[in-house]
């Protein structure tokens, strides 16, 4: 099985302001396999966004290695890396432009990780199916492809943020608590979506999540964080035969 991503002793430490180091992210070993949808679970301080930062190269290793697709990419920065991924994070103004339509995201989205000659944007030739891809949220966005992006609701706006992360496929999908800030029925529907879009454009994808249910539910591996490490990587079968109290137990 192809692997996307490999985490090999990867520890990060820092200074707590009082001469005294620790590790936010502590001896992780991680292999994230193509087609893997794995939600991640941990109390505050647990190390969930500090393996996103790392993966995604805001934050270097201090010792251990990262590869993906086979490459060494432990000391790239985040830019060397964004052929690789696409984040979605949990405040809906972060993954879009709010002055620009919707139209112009998804331009921007669509030329992602390529050279940008001056060029007419020529957003006309894109429009049937840019409608046709905003038509999948059913929330409305393929009504407001001529609309700036900040006159959006939260979830419409999360919602774009979500295909432009996707229009062009990426190596591994970043999903960081990005529910978190919506209110539970658009959550719900947006967890609808990602769900539909990880199955059927076969991604592989890695989700934070503080929801149980949505823990329980979606996903075929389930991780479990404290204190910066692993302590529990569940797969498919064994995430089937948990109740949502059992979930609760680990962070007792």
């Amino acid at each position: 099985m192809k692997k996307i991503v490999e985490l090999k002793k990867a520890t990060v430490q820092v200074n707590n302001g009082f001469d005294e180091v620790k590790a936010i992210l502590d001896d992780v070993n991680l292999d994230i396999y193509e087609h893997d949808f794995l939600t991640i679970l941990g109390g505050n301080g647990a190390g969930k966004s500090t393996l996103f930062n790392v993966i995604a190269g805001t934050l270097l290793l201090t010792s251990g290695t990262i590869s993906i697709l086979g490459e060494d990419v432990t000391h790239l920065p985040a830019e060397k890396r964004a052929k690789y991924l696409a984040r979605v994070f949990q405040d809906p103004k972060m993954g879009t432009a709010p002055r620009m339509t919707v139209a112009e995201n998804l331009l921007i989205a669509k030329d992602r990780g390529q050279k940008r000659p001056f060029s007419p944007r020529n957003i006309q030739a894109h429009k049937e199916e840019f409608i046709n891809l905003l038509t999948r949220t059913g929330n409305g966005l393929d009504q407001h492809l001529e609309t700036p992006t900040g006159l959006l609701s939260g979830g419409q706006r999360q919602a774009l943020s979500l295909l432009m992360a996707t229009l062009k496929r990426p190596e591994l999908l970043l999903l960081d608590e990005h529910t978190a800030a919506l209110d539970p029925k658009t959550s719900v529907s947006l967890m609808q979506l990602t769900d539909e879009f990880v199955r059927e454009d076969r991604l592989t994808a890695l989700m934070i999540t503080h929801h149980m249910e949505d823990a329980l539910k979606h996903g075929n591996r389930l991780i479990v964080m404290k204190e910066g490490k692993i302590v529990k990587d569940l797969n498919q079968a064994e995430k089937s035969q948990m109740q949502i109290a059992d979930y609760y137990q680990f962070f007792e």
